[in-house]
């Protein structure tokens, strides 16, 4: 029966600078973790922001049909030219619910387009922290690639890539 050959890891020589694109690779790949989700949270901030804006404008909209019938209901009254004090109460009643409109329209334009101004600067911080994980997805794969080549270019290249994709996606938080 022939005997199996099995090799142990003293048998090899430690490669002491495969250890550290090792430890190097491990922390780019948390860096690359910790931005891929910030880069995920800041896209659903986006969406919800403007989510919380297209809600605000279609209300804003609805304020508007509103106003406009009682513009109506205001013309009707002067082309039938109804008189007394029901027609008066009546054009009183308008006039208040116009203004009443005419307000809560202004806050809720100002509401849409503060959301619309979040959504903005969401997605602004966003592309950071997407170029950034970009960024630092190739300095872990050029990383890598020492442990096939034992190149110590590679892992130089790799350190200069995650340092470049931490730096962009750290102005990221500071958009």
């Amino acid at each position: 029966m022939p005997e199996l050959e099995i090799h142990h890891e003293t048998e090899h020589a430690i490669d002491p600078m495969g250890q550290k694109v090792g430890v190097m690779a491990a922390v780019l790949a948390v860096a690359l973790a910790i931005v891929s989700i910030a880069s995920h949270r800041t896209h659903t901030d986006a969406i919800i922001h403007k989510s919380t804006a297209n809600d605000k404008w279609a209300q804003y909209q609805a304020g508007r049909v509103k106003y406009h019938s009682l513009e109506l209901g205001e013309n009707l009254v002067t082309v039938f030219e109804a008189k007394g004090d029901k027609t008066d109460r009546m054009l009183a009643d308008y006039a208040r619910q116009k203004k009443k409109y005419e307000a809560e329209g202004k806050q809720i334009m100002g509401e849409a387009r503060g959301a619309d101004e979040a959504s903005e600067a969401d997605e602004h911080r966003a592309l950071r922290f997407d170029f950034g994980e970009g960024l630092l997805e190739i300095a872990l794969v050029v990383t890598s690639l020492y442990f096939i080549s034992h190149k110590q270019m590679f892992p130089a290249i790799g350190l200069v890539a995650g340092v470049l994709g931490t730096a962009v996606a750290i102005s990221g938080m500071m958009v």
